[in-house]
């Protein structure tokens, strides 16, 4: 009797182990499945205080600057993106969306070369009242943003 006790003590034993292993994998794959789909969010400020490495995506958000839209040849587009304190300039070949505009938020996904950044994806407000959260939190601390009514 005592030989079995032992034998199902060590039988839990293993499959606390073999669960906590398969666990460990899970997370590993996770995370290695996950490392290029997260694009961390960085104001026009944090990008110039510490510039992140030319190959590295990141989204950036702001307001597109008043009288700064020029378009080039085809379908690039130049302006430049201000959270008020700072502004980049900004690099787009595409499309942009219909509610693109000046002095409107704008998140756009890219990297950061030799002080431009390079956007592959242009997002836009969907409507007046509508501004992106990190957009939104960025202009409250610079002091830029007011509640609508206020």
């Amino acid at each position: 009797m005592a030989g079995m006790k032992g034998l199902k003590k060590q039988r839990r034993i293993q499959i606390v182990v073999v669960a906590f292993v398969a666990l460990a994998i899970a997370t590993a794959l996770i995370g290695y499945a996950l490392r290029d789909g997260i694009n961390y969010f960085r104001d026009p400020s944090q990008i110039l205080a510490e510039p992140p490495a030319p190959n590295e995506v990141f989204r950036i958000g702001g307001l597109v600057e008043a009288g700064s839209i020029v378009r080039g040849e085809g379908e690039t587009v130049r302006f430049i993106v201000t959270d008020g304190a700072e502004s980049v300039p900004v690099v787009f070949t595409g499309i942009l969306p219909d509610l693109f505009s000046e002095n409107q938020g704008m998140i756009g996904t890219g990297v950061y070369v030799d002080g431009v950044f390079k956007a592959s994806e242009i997002l836009a407000k969907h409507d007046e009242s509508y501004m992106p959260k990190e957009v939104l939190d960025s202009l409250k601390d610079e002091g830029l943003y007011q509640e609508p009514g206020s």
